[in-house]
């Protein structure tokens, strides 16, 4: 895991709800690995119910039966994922993405089988069974596939073990944890022992945890014990929760570091929600799609693309691929919020941060509706003297004469900077 960088790859999700293939995995990892890798894109994560044989949509099938092991351990559906026939799991298709020279992730949701807890499956290297760890008076508000685990009972920490024993054999680099960030401090003990087995498996695995938002008051603890945690619930190609997360980026920012990072959640970006129909695109506009990948590189968030890869235009390849906002995503550190005022009737946004290889970045958010051109104080973010100065999504030399940088935006649109004292 690079330690200074916040993960970047590609999640299911958005595009394929619960319904995800190994045909539509293979070919966004094929699409990666050609077109994004080079620009630091990595990991391929396959989301929620994987293990569901009859998924289709975004929708959750209540009460269905899953694919598992003789332990209560989930197991791939190998009508939608083949390779996993014969007991292989997602080995083979870990195999197939490492061999791309990517990385391999997989959703989880915490607990166990309901499942497993009807059938009282026996957990692996004990006499204990489901049905004595399972805490069946905590699940899943919005899915019925598990009940939590008790961690005051014998078996229940060799259970998570036994999960993250077989995570590891497939070669799994990325674990999103799901129904956990929102749920603390209630079901903090069973967070608390999820990490140590996933950190004493034996394999290093990014540990993501989910949904949003994550309690503030809870920072210390998601740092020590996750690389990432999501401060929204989903977040989707809509203005006002991009808006919104001006907000909730100004409380977390003060948490961002070296291999933890505060999660603003996936990009909506291209090709979203194909089970429903193949036409649909992002509801976001080019300006609004720039405001987002913008907020998100200044931030830090883990850039994770949620549209079908195969299926980006020349925009979305450019959103992606600026050289200049990667590397601030990149060497950004301490980063936050300089002011939030109105000018001439619209209201701008300024953040700032210092560059981890010398010289300082500016980001300036356009987040009325009218377009605008307004002066900003180099000044307000503690540069004095002659600079030079760089806006990171054209490349283009920018003059700061007289202290001051001048700056157009189209509404809902931003601009990034990266300025360095002559």
């Amino acid at each position: 895991m690079k330690k200074n960088q916040a993960p970047m790859g590609w999640n299911s999700w958005d595009c394929y709800g619960a319904a995800v293939n190994e045909e539509i995995v293979r070919r966004n990892a094929d699409f990666m690995a050609k077109h994004l890798k080079q620009y630091g894109w990595e990991y391929v994560v396959v989301d929620i119910q994987w293990y569901e044989p009859n998924a289709v949509s975004h929708a959750y099938n209540a009460f269905t039966d899953l694919c598992m092991d003789e332990y209560g351990r989930l197991m791939p559906a190998e009508n939608r994922f083949p390779s996993a026939a014969g007991g292989k799991g997602f080995a083979p298709l870990a195999e197939y993405i490492h061999s791309l020279g990517l990385k391999f992730g997989i959703h989880i949701m915490r607990g166990i089988p309901r499942q497993a807890v009807h059938r009282n499956c026996r957990i692996m290297g004990t006499d204990k069974t489901a049905r004595e760890i399972a805490k069946t008076a905590s699940i899943c508000a919005w899915n019925t596939d598990m009940y939590g685990i008790d961690p005051e009972k014998e078996g229940a920490r060799e259970y998570y073990d036994s999960l993250f024993s077989l995570y590891a054999s497939w070669g799994v680099d990325f674990i999103k944890c799901d129904d956990i960030a929102r749920e603390l401090p209630h079901e903090e003990a069973e967070l608390c022992m999820l990490s140590e087995s996933l950190h004493s498996c034996g394999r290093e695995m990014i540990l993501s945890l989910s949904p949003g938002p994550a309690p503030l008051e809870k920072a210390e603890l998601f740092k020590q014990i996750s690389n990432m945690w999501r401060i929204t619930d989903d977040f989707w190609d809509d203005w006002n929760l991009l808006y919104d997360m001006f907000f909730r980026t100004e409380k977390w920012c003060i948490h961002t570091g070296a291999g933890h990072w505060p999660d603003a959640d996936m990009l909506p970006i291209g090709p979203i929600k194909q089970d429903y129909h193949p036409d649909i695109r992002t509801a976001f506009t080019e300006n609004e799609q720039i405001t987002m990948m913008t907020l998100w590189s200044i931030f830090r968030s883990p850039l994770m693309i949620g549209g079908e890869m195969t299926g980006f235009d020349a925009f979305t390849m450019r959103l992606l691929t600026n050289a200049g906002i990667l590397r601030m995503h990149r060497t950004a550190r301490h980063s936050h919020p300089v002011w939030r005022k109105e000018i001439d009737g619209t209201e701008h946004i300024l953040w700032t941060a210092a560059c981890a290889e010398g010289g300082q970045y500016a980001a300036v958010f356009n987040t009325g509706d009218a377009d605008s051109t307004i002066s900003i104080l180099l000044s307000d973010m503690e540069i004095e003297g002659d600079v030079r100065c760089r806006e990171l999504w054209s490349g283009e030399a920018v003059s700061c004469t007289g202290g001051s940088l001048t700056v157009s935006l189209e509404k809902h649109g931003a601009k990034a900077y990266f300025i360095q004292t002559k």
